[in-house]
């Protein structure tokens, strides 16, 4: 059976004018800003449901905050072929980091719609809710819901001013009272597009990753506990530092980490990536410090030994200090994922059709598509980015980059489509 999607065109103009649309919400002076749960975040969903509208998708925000706009097969009961990623940002973060992926799952529907296909399998466009690690301590958290791994002690999670996590999805249109740990069962298959985020693709010249499989990712918070005194009246000897503890503990972690890396048994990196430090005033003794932690790896003991090091490190150091660690808590866990090997098929032969060089490689961040690996038979792509910047604003992939990527959506979706409801026929 012939794949329709030789029929049918990307517009890269109307692609990339829609990211440099999207680019342009940004909190002042702080290029490509839009934080989970913020105004800007906000305004950029609202400027998604229009362009998703105006290309003839039924829009709704789900219970878990994930907007998703849906374009109706010949036979819904067949379940949905999704397409997602993401549109918040990191601080200063980027114009492709996520939104790249949504806005080429708009493109692949408008390319049906302007072509006149409509397939047996609905599509949904899935902007997941923060994705990023969010100021509430926690990541994915649209994705983790629609899966039912987002955890009702999660929800109770705390931000800024206060807010609970709960009362934050309400806030972007979503319903908290009506989550559950029951995952959604009519989503056939799940794909995501996505800056590389890294410089494999640019240093060989290649034009796709398929992504194999995701690294675990673990979030601990360390609490520590001093006592706050006046930073010119107390004599050193006499100082409850809670940032002197938990600069050792920092220290620790780097090299625990440095360790488990040169080991064999696969990927393990961390990152003591976030401080909050009380009272935070250059003349006071820091009281307290709250730290997270990111770790990742492929491997499940070496996460397992990397906590109880930290652990460990936590109890040997306080005994050097007259600060103390109140408390080590795990987050969030999400085990390294392995990608559905015919999805992956699909992504593989798309790209060779289409005369594009591509690499099958694993991917160190994180991303929805995880999570959706859940539920449905999911993989992604990535495209190059240069110099592998990401995560700031010099993060820059082509029109032609990522108009590739769509390209290669575009055709694996149609092959999904005709492969899937053969099965049911």
């Amino acid at each position: 059976m012939n794949n329709p999607a030789s029929n049918m065109v990307i517009n890269r103009d109307r692609l990339w004018n829609d990211l440099m649309d999207m680019a342009d919400i940004t909190e002042e002076g702080r290029p490509y800003t839009r934080r989970s749960f913020s105004e800007k975040f906000i305004e950029g969903r609202a400027h998604l449901d229009k362009i998703f509208k105006a290309a003839g998708l039924k829009t709704r925000i789900d219970e878990n905050g994930n907007l998703i706009g849906r374009l109706e097969g010949r036979r819904p009961e067949l379940g949905a072929i999704a397409i997602g990623s993401h549109s918040d940002t990191v601080p200063d973060g980027g114009r492709f980091d996520g939104v790249a992926g949504v806005i080429s799952g708009l493109e692949v529907a408008r390319a049906l719609q302007n072509s006149g296909i409509e397939l047996a399998h609905s599509i949904e466009i899935i902007d997941c809710l923060a994705e990023e690690m969010s100021e509430y301590g926690i990541s994915c958290v649209g994705s983790r819901g629609l899966v039912g791994e987002l955890e009702p002690s999660m929800l109770e999670y705390r931000g800024p001013n206060d807010e609970l996590l709960r009362n934050a999805i309400d806030r972007v249109g979503g319903a908290f009272c009506d989550i559950t740990q029951h995952p959604r069962t009519d989503i056939a298959a799940f794909l995501e597009m996505h800056i590389e985020q890294g410089r494999v693709l640019e240093d060989q010249g290649l034009d796709i990753g398929v992504v194999t499989d995701v690294v675990g990712i673990t979030r601990i918070e360390i609490d520590v506990v001093g006592q706050p005194d006046h930073a010119g009246t107390t004599p050193m000897h006499m100082r409850s530092d809670a940032l002197s503890l938990a600069a050792m503990l920092c220290l620790e972690i780097e090299a625990q980490a440095q360790r488990l890396a040169e080991a064999e048994g696969g990927y393990f990196v961390a990152t003591t990536g976030e401080f909050n430090i009380e009272p935070n005033a250059a003349n006071v003794v820091p009281g307290r410090v709250r730290m997270v932690i990111d770790a990742r790896t492929d491997n499940a003991d070496k996460r397992a030994v990397f906590i109880e090091a930290i652990k460990g490190a936590s109890k040997e150091f306080a005994t050097m200090s007259k600060a103390h660690v109140a408390e080590i808590r795990v987050l969030s866990d999400a085990a390294s994922t392995k990608f559905d090997n015919q999805m992956i098929a699909h992504l593989q032969a798309a790209s060779d059709d289409l005369g594009l060089k591509s690499i099958k490689m694993p991917s160190g961040a994180g991303h929805d598509a995880a999570f959706f690996s859940y539920i449905a038979p999911s993989a992604m792509i990535f495209v190059p980015c240069r110099e592998g910047r990401s995560h700031c604003p010099e993060e820059y992939s082509t029109s032609d980059q990522i108009g590739a990527g769509a390209d290669v959506l575009l055709n694996a979706v149609c092959a999904i489509d005709q492969e899937l409801s053969s099965k049911k026929n």
